[in-house]
């Protein structure tokens, strides 16, 4: 585990009068085939105690599920190549902006919902409002993560999609820590982030937000995609 926060980020954040260290915990890169169980025991079971919350990002969660997928083994579609057009990129996620991970969206989402979020975002922009097609796309949409510069490999050349079942995994997670904590399955980057399944309240989930919301494990390649949160 890691004593020190990563690069350009807090140890510690304090949210309505109270402070929370974030601990982020170092690990080996994450493949596709490894038992995500054994994973947490192995870098988390030593590290939480007891009120703690563990963090774990959704990006680990899917690819232990099987649902990382190498960029030359999608094959995107006429409408994906022109849709993706339309997606503003960031730097802190290329999100559906490439012809690969809009492929992927129209085969999570169903095509009639992602045309639909795509009419009702270009109407909506024009107003000047944001976020309207990842509100009509939803989770599965928001949660598909393509490469950026800072993407450890070999997930430079992988899209990954969002994780099955997360709060059934985060309850899971608990329970195979044997000890009174809290467990989120977490989609955070710099831009903000989503609570995908926790073992805790929505007013939990909220304030979890708010505790992550500058992305304390970073956005390249620190290799921390666990954090524990803590009462400091």
């Amino acid at each position: 585990m890691s004593a020190e926060a990563n690069a350009g980020k807090a140890l510690t954040r304090t949210v309505d009068g109270t402070s929370y260290a974030r601990i982020p915990i170092r690990t080996r890169v994450v493949m596709p085939g490894d038992d995500l169980d054994a994973f947490i025991l192995e870098y988390a079971k030593e590290a939480v105690q007891p009120g703690d919350l563990l963090f774990v990002t959704e990006k680990i969660v899917a690819i232990t599920q099987g649902r990382s997928f190498k960029l030359d083994s999608i094959t995107p579609r006429k409408l994906a190549l022109f849709l993706s057009k339309y997606v503003t990129r960031t730097p802190y996620g290329i999100g559906l902006g490439m012809p690969e991970t809009m492929e992927m969206a129209l085969r999570e989402c169903g095509t009639p919902r992602i045309l639909f979020a795509a009419a009702v975002s270009a109407v909506t922009k024009a107003f000047g409002r944001k976020g309207d097609f990842y509100r009509i796309a939803g989770d599965k949409a928001r949660a598909i993560d393509g490469p950026t510069k800072g993407t450890i490999p070999p997930y430079n050349q992988a899209v990954v999609l969002g994780p099955e079942r997360p709060r059934e995994v985060a309850a899971r997670l608990k329970s195979l820590l044997g000890i009174d904590l809290d467990v989120a399955v977490v989609d955070i980057n710099d831009l903000g982030g989503n609570i995908l399944g926790s073992t805790m309240d929505k007013a939990g989930e909220k304030r979890l937000v708010a505790i992550l919301k500058d992305n304390p494990l970073g956005q390249g390649h620190e290799s921390t995609p666990l954090g524990i949160v803590r009462h400091s």
